[in-house]
């Protein structure tokens, strides 16, 4: 039985008053960044300069919301090339306070700039000669005054309609704590291949630093024939490397060309008896190629933007040393 237009209107108004929220929701809080961004002073500057020369580490600690902004914070600054670790702060008053020392950088949150677990611990990390940064929505609270850097997260209001749910200022916050690593990490000319060391596990890491070198088959298991011989002694080398291709060189072992199973369709179809068939007369001459210490996932763009399904590597010579396919990609978790 098909809905009354009454239950589809009364089943689509709430959605319509979500998106409605939603939007105002996001709106909201990228007002307070853009007030935020538009009120950075030479305090941030300094900011950065402090992490950038700190020998120690970025001890990040909040408690509460502030504690989850602070620890996405850490993971921030640690995969970026700055170590960084988060402290909770009641955990520092029990004993975590001997993670510190005076070499560090502690970041400490808190919206109210009052809450009584970073206030505790204060004292003791300044004694020790820990520079302290406060993140705060309140310039005149007690971590503001006391640390050595405030840095502002103050916002207008919070997109939670009773404007109690921290919301906007935990996204200014977080927003804060981006760009203090993303600046730091600027001023240390950190590059992809730096992050892919603190990432070999993940996807994005194995795309920044596996090889065509790392994939690529080689001597025994390299597909190739000379140019001269028959498509039978081809299609036999192609069945027992199982790559669906196999290269082509001259006398001189320079790669003149590749023959692969879509070639092998198209000739069977045209009624070519491949007894009496060299591989030179049905090859792809000039095949695509690329060098053996580009990246895997520069490989994989060039077979996408080609449509092919298999690479021959060279070297800078021209001559071949290896070949790949896409299964040997998806082996490798480049796609």
């Amino acid at each position: 039985m098909s809905p009354t237009l009454l239950q589809t209107e009364i089943s689509h108004a709430p959605a319509r008053k979500a998106l409605d929220r939603a939007r105002e929701v996001l709106q909201i809080e990228a007002a307070e960044i853009e007030a935020i961004a538009a009120r950075l002073d030479e305090q941030f500057e300094t900011a950065v300069q402090l992490i950038l020369h700190c020998k120690g580490r970025v001890v990040v600690t909040g408690i509460g919301k502030s504690g989850h902004i602070g620890g996405k914070i850490a993971a921030t600054f640690a995969s970026t090339g700055t170590p960084a670790f988060f402290m909770h702060p009641a955990e520092a008053s029990h004993g975590d306070l001997g993670m510190i020392t005076e070499e560090d950088v502690v970041i400490a949150l808190s919206n109210s700039g009052e809450s009584d677990e970073i206030l505790n611990i204060l004292p003791t990390i300044k004694r020790l000669g820990t520079k302290v940064i406060g993140i705060t929505g309140n310039a005149a609270s007690t971590l503001a005054t006391e640390a050595d850097l405030h840095l502002s997260a103050e916002v207008s209001q919070e997109a939670c309609p009773l404007g109690l749910s921290p919301t906007a200022s935990t996204t200014a916050t977080l927003a804060l704590g981006d760009a203090l690593a993303v600046c730091v990490l600027d001023c240390r000319d950190f590059s992809a291949e730096d992050f892919a060391k603190s990432h070999p596990g993940g996807s994005l890491g194995r795309r920044l630093i596996t090889r065509v070198k790392d994939i690529m088959h080689t001597e025994e298991a390299l597909p190739f024939v000379q140019d001269n011989v028959l498509l039978t002694d081809a299609l036999v080398e192609m069945t027992e490397k199982s790559l669906g291709f196999t290269a082509v060189v001259n006398r001189e072992q320079a790669l003149v060309g590749i023959f692969t199973d879509g070639d092998l369709r198209r000739v069977f179809a045209k009624g070519v008896n491949p007894a009496s068939t060299t591989i030179a007369d049905v090859m792809h001459q000039n095949p695509n190629t690329i060098l053996a210490d580009k990246l895997a996932a520069e490989a994989v763009e060039l077979m996408e933007q080609k449509k092919i399904n298999g690479l021959l590597v060279t070297d800078d010579t021209g001559k071949l040393v290896g070949a790949f396919n896409m299964h040997d990609l998806l082996r490798a978790k480049i796609v």
